[in-house]
């Protein structure tokens, strides 16, 4: 892997510190400040930057266990990723978007909630993912623009009813306060040596779709977050499943320029299709291979 650069965005942790000590308040104060955007742009796409990874645990970037555990490093790739045109916004928990709010890196922008993080990545509970993150309260009162859950269904384990449960009352929260949630949904397994796995085959994104879309009492401000399957030329099968809008996950991309440009060639094809609307892109974008984080956006961005 080609040695990571940091991009030329410094963060003043001691400021960013001594704001969280002497005026905590000046989080809530920024957040009433923010200017506020439509979900959609005008061309009626979405481009999505994530980072709700290290809630859970998930700090490592290919090869790097630790690329994402430095928050100085990761809150300047972030405020490139979001200056770069085409980029509509963010998603991720409480204490990154705080430091956001308080960078006044969020004006102008969507911001996504993450809401469920107990799942802590290679625990014996992952799939007991309760609700700790932001709470639809917390998203209507800080004036964020919409909500995100993961669900993670294992057909061999009873606590996956508890995980459907919760996630269904989730999206009746939001519904009420008429705020649009982004469920992501997967079937998954655990491998031999007890790691959870999920399945992108076709008829496993096709089922978990099926699934999601049929949560709660109404559907009506729920979107999908969907990866693309194994083969992608199986997509266009898979999507149509649900008449549910979707965005397109770019998760884990191998460490390699190559790798990065067969995920790209999979979103372009993905994006054709009709309930497709956007992407939410994390890592793949914040740490590319060659390190240049501007140019993984423009890239992503020019997809749309």
């Amino acid at each position: 892997m080609t040695a990571a650069r940091v991009p030329d965005v410094r963060v003043d942790i001691a400021e960013l510190v001594r704001l969280r000590t002497e005026h905590p308040e000046a989080i809530a104060e920024a957040a009433a400040r923010r200017t506020r955007r439509p979900l959609l742009g005008g061309n009626g796409r979405l481009m999505i930057v994530a980072a709700d990874h290290p809630a859970r645990g998930a700090l490592g970037v290919g090869d790097r266990r630790f690329a994402m555990a430095n928050r100085a490093e990761l809150l300047g790739r972030l405020c490139l990723a979001l200056s770069r045109p085409g980029v509509d916004g963010v998603l991720a928990t409480a204490d990154i978007l705080d430091d956001l709010l308080l960078l006044g890196a969020l004006d102008g922008k969507v911001v996504l909630g993450s809401m469920n993080r107990g799942g802590l990545q290679g625990a014996s509970f992952e799939l007991d993912d309760r609700f700790t993150g932001h709470r639809p309260e917390d998203i209507e009162r800080l004036g964020f623009d919409a909500g995100k859950l993961l669900l993670r269904v294992d057909y061999s384990d009873p606590g996956s009813l508890t995980t459907l449960e919760s996630t269904a009352r989730a999206i009746d929260a939001m519904a009420a306060r008429r705020l649009p949630v982004f469920v992501e949904p997967f079937i998954s397994r655990r491998d031999g040596e007890g790691r959870l796995r999920n399945d992108l085959s076709a008829e496993a994104v096709t089922k978990s779709i099926a699934i999601a879309s049929g949560l709660g009492g109404t559907s009506a401000y729920t979107w999908l977050k969907v990866p693309v399957t194994e083969n992608p030329d199986d997509m266009a099968e898979v999507m149509a499943a649900s008449t549910l809008p979707a965005v397109l996950l770019g998760g884990e991309v191998g460490g390699s320029p190559e790798d990065q440009a067969g995920a790209y060639e999979k979103w372009r094809g993905a994006l054709r299709l009709p309930t497709v609307r956007g992407l939410v892109v994390g890592r793949s974008l914040l740490y590319p291979a060659d390190g240049d984080v501007a140019a993984a956006v423009d890239t992503a961005v020019g997809l749309l």
